[in-house]
Parts: structure tokens; sequence; C-alpha cells
């Protein structure tokens, strides 16, 4: 299959928890190997977002063919994300925004967000945000699929990225009645939970045009994301919109 591969869904910098680092020559590698041709990746394992999109930005400047720039900001420190957001989508050029409610400690729909949202919206930007449903997990009740309903009404001008669909079958289930309920909530796919027929699933019930690939790389591998998406039992132009169509339209890349 000829087409433009586009991970919605990467990370840089390092998480000594798990012992993970991986650097942006080793990086290209892999994305090299799993047939990427160009990831959008982000920072979130450094509570200085400032230092986490400074690591990004770095890497995008070294591979500008290979990589696009996606912002970081948390809400623990609401003096500085206004300005951060400025200099992320002024001076740094980043794509889209990533948010991570696990480690804020509130839900995604928590007020402490609303400065945050109230600036993407009027910005008209993307926000991908962690998902998790019917895993058991604090996170279950952090980012449920289901909280993006309120919140797409809310800032409806914010194209919403629900990070691994929510994650379990359920969760996926909630995703998909998230993305019924707004043409602004896009679905995307990597995941640690993903049961056979997840692929289908999503795409048959969100509709092939708001289903975006990820592969979570380098924690998850992403030969395996590729492959999920090429094996599965969709239609060829289904699977050429989810590996990078949808991805380039969306962020307006031009490839």
């Amino acid at each position: 299959m000829n087409t433009p591969v586009v991970d919605f869904h990467t990370h840089a910098g390092g998480w000594s928890a798990s012992g993970y680092h991986v650097n942006s020559d080793k990086f290209v590698e892999l994305m090299d190997v799993a047939g990427i041709d160009i990831a959008s990746i982000n920072c979130i394992f450094h509570g200085d977002a400032k230092r986490a999109n400074n690591l990004v930005s770095k890497i995008v400047d070294n591979y500008p063919d290979r990589f696009v720039g996606v912002g970081f900001v948390t809400p623990h420190y609401p003096e500085e994300a206004i300005p951060e957001l400025e200099r992320c989508f002024g001076k740094l050029g980043m794509k889209f925004l990533k948010i991570y409610p696990d480690y804020y400690g509130k839900p995604v729909d928590n007020e402490g967000y609303y400065p945050i949202f109230e600036w993407a919206n009027d910005n008209n930007l993307i926000i991908m945000s962690h998902t998790s449903g019917g895993t058991g997990s604090l996170s279950d009740e952090l980012t449920g699929p289901l909280k993006f309903i309120g919140l797409s009404k809310k800032f409806p001008n914010i194209r919403w990225v629900l990070a691994h669909s929510g994650n379990s079958t359920s969760g996926q289930k909630e995703a998909v009645l998230a993305s019924k309920s707004s043409e602004n909530i896009y679905l995307e796919t990597c995941t640690s939970y993903g049961s056979h027929g997840t692929i289908e699933f999503l795409v048959n019930e969100a509709g092939e045009d708001r289903v975006l690939f990820g592969s979570d790389m380098p924690l998850l591998d992403g030969r395996f994301g590729v492959g999920r998406i090429v094996t599965a039992e969709i239609s060829e132009e289904a699977k050429k919109k989810v590996l990078g169509l949808n991805a380039i339209k969306l962020l307006g890349l031009k490839i």
C-alpha cells in the first residue's frame, strides 16, 4: 500500500520510572522500521512545560521533514500556561496541544483547565488528551471519554482528539458515543488494551474520516500500531485515511 503514514501520538524525553529514553536519531530509525513518514511528537514527562516544549522544538528543528511539534502545558502552573501556549503556537510553530490530566490529578473537565481551553477555543486549536474508560484505574475517573461531550459543547472551536479512544473495550464504546455527539471529536488508535476488531469497530462506528493512527512510540512498538490498521478488515481507502490522510487534512500538512 503506497500512502503517507502520519503518527499522531509519539513521545520525546525521558521517563525514569520505566527507564525509557530514546534520542532523536534512534527515534527516526524506529520510524523507518515501522514505515512511519511523519511523527507528531510531544513531551509530557517534565513538569516544566517550557523545558518539555524546547526539547520537542529541538527534535523538529533537527528533522523538520520527519516530525511535527506538539505543545504541552499543565494547569499546575496557571500563571505560566497562557504565555507558554503563546510561545508554542507563535514562536515554536507547534501544530496542536497535548494534555495529560492524570498528572494533574483532576478530571479533564475540571475548571482548572478552563483558562487553557478558553485560549485554545479562541485560537481554534486541536487538543489531544489521554483518555481511559473501563480499565479500573483512577484514570477512568479523570479522562472518561464521555467527559468530552460536555467539553466539545462548551468549547466548540477546539478539535478534540481522544488518545487511546478510551483504551479498553468499554472505554472505546464511550469514545464512539462521544465522537457521534460532535464532529469535533476524533479518535486515535494506540492502546494497551485493544482487542481483536478494535480498528474495525472505531472506523465503522465513528466513521473513517474521524479516526487517526497513533502508535505511542517509543512506549509501544510502531510496527504493531501500523500492522493493526494495515491488516484490519476495512476498505483500502479507509486504511489510507486512518494511516495518514486524516491527519494531513486535520493538521494542514503539505505532503
